[in-house]
């Protein structure tokens, strides 16, 4: 039976081919026939119902995307023509390899999320299909049909530079719950605008913008626990990147990803990522990101050897310069954003019973070195400071520094924060003073203001 909404995937490949439906059944019979499926013989009414949305039975799915592989020059799987993948179950998260259809999908996204409003139209990816989707996305080159509609002009393109820009700055000095709505309708603005088409000439900036506001959309969702979302914006944004000529970006928000991952305690598919994310890392930026957050998943799973390792090559990038050309998007990886990952791994590896370090002395220096207007991982280094501080047996100074921490948090509207807030209180359980009472009930007060856990 065909779907109402017939089958766009298929459709645009089809188009891309410049072959016409009798040419591409009569294809699929050769096809068919060389592989001893004598029975398979379409004609062109059957292939205009397949676009229309028929699902044709195994093994044609694989037969057509064999023959429009071989006609558009590039490798197609059933899931790309719009059908079930007959591999891994990639839980929607690969994207097409056309354009056009691409950002078709993301557009389903953004009005699942926005109007929808359902938390559970979408599914987190994990284990083998994250790790396969990101590996396939940072390998992949996208395609565009020729149209005569075109949805950017200069202008265009230079309004959403900065407003992306904008929202980038609100982000980290605030928090993005605020713009977080605003930000995704952006981008459902643009993914309409990509299906009108993207004149060649303004390609890479149109495809690097929509990197920078994809990356954003998934940081804020989640930071908004808006987790599904996020990993879908991201994977568009990776994609955005490979359209833009720029890997190394798209490398920059496979970190995000890893980042969310062990966030949701998932330490071993942040390690898939990363690793497919250092293949690919060419910029010393790039890779001193990848080496310094690498090294704080493995501290979380306990493996303080292989932590010290990718802690000292981010260290050792550090110490010979990142390059005098640092793009914006991987700017705010520097020695503090370093010093934070030394922090958290300090952190983990005495909780899970690792030699003790000093925690505390890494968040210093990561306070020190912040750049101005990154108040919202200022706050978090604050209260990672007081949480160490705890830990270390210094109740009076991680006191102190609470006192410090919340008047902050209160300022940045993060789940993040109001997450590092639950290990504040974790720490410092077990003191029994009026100044650590006080910090409890504030801080029980600014969580319990920001819940921490939304349902995926």
């Amino acid at each position: 039976m065909a779907s109402r909404s017939g089958n766009p995937h298929l459709a645009l490949w089809i188009a891309a081919t410049g072959l016409s439906h009798g040419e591409i059944a009569r294809r699929i019979a050769a096809a068919a026939k060389a592989q001893g499926h004598r029975q398979i013989a379409p004609d062109a009414t059957r292939i205009r119902r397949w676009t229309d949305g028929e699902g044709p039975r195994p093994p044609v799915p694989a037969l057509l995307a064999s023959v429009l592989s071989e006609a558009v020059g590039q490798p197609l799987t059933p899931g790309d023509l719009g059908w079930a993948a007959t591999g891994p179950e990639l839980d929607s998260i690969q994207l097409p390899l056309l354009t056009e259809a691409a950002a078709q999908a993301l557009a389903g996204w953004t009005q699942m999320d926005l109007f929808m409003n359902r938390r559970d139209t979408l599914k987190l990816a994990l284990g083998a299909p994250l790790i396969l989707a990101a590996e396939r996305m940072l390998g992949s080159t996208a395609r565009a049909l020729n149209t005569t509609t075109k949805g950017f002009d200069a202008d265009t393109v230079t309004a959403l530079e900065e407003v992306t820009a904008f929202f980038t700055k609100a982000d980290a000095s605030k928090g993005g719950g605020l713009y977080r709505s605003a930000i995704v309708a952006q981008l459902a603005e643009v993914a309409r605008r990509i299906q009108d088409g993207v004149p060649p000439s303004l390609k890479a900036r149109v495809f690097s913008a929509t990197a920078d506001l994809a990356a954003l959309a998934g940081w804020v969702s989640h930071d908004s626990g808006r987790y599904p979302a996020a990993q879908r914006y991201w994977s568009y944004g990776v994609y955005a990147a490979g359209a833009a000529g720029q890997r190394d970006r798209g490398v920059e928000i496979v970190t995000r990803m890893s980042h969310q991952v062990i966030y949701l305690g998932q330490p071993a598919d942040a390690l898939g990522l990363l690793g497919v994310a250092a293949a690919k890392a060419q910029m010393p930026a790039t890779r001193a990101l990848v080496a310094s957050q690498t090294g704080r998943v493995h501290a979380a799973l306990g493996d303080e050897r292989q932590a010290a390792t990718h802690l000292g090559a981010a260290d050792e990038l550090l110490a010979e310069g990142l390059g005098d050309d640092i793009p914006e998007w991987v700017s705010y990886f520097d020695a503090a954003e370093h010093a934070g990952a030394r922090a958290v791994s300090a952190r983990d590896l005495a909780g899970l019973g690792g030699p003790r370090q000093a925690a505390s002395v890494h968040f210093e220096d990561a306070l020190k070195l912040r750049k101005p207007g990154f108040d919202r991982v200022k706050v978090m280094d604050r209260v990672g400071l007081a949480a160490a501080l705890f830990e270390e047996g210094d109740p009076e100074r991680g006191a102190e520094a609470a006192y410090e921490a919340l008047d902050d948090a209160a300022r940045v509207d993060s789940t993040l924060v109001a997450s590092r807030l639950n290990t504040l209180l974790d720490a410092a359980r077990p003191y029994e003073t009026a100044a650590v009472d006080d910090v409890r009930t504030r801080a029980r007060d600014l969580t319990a203001a920001r819940l921490t856990t939304i349902a995926a």
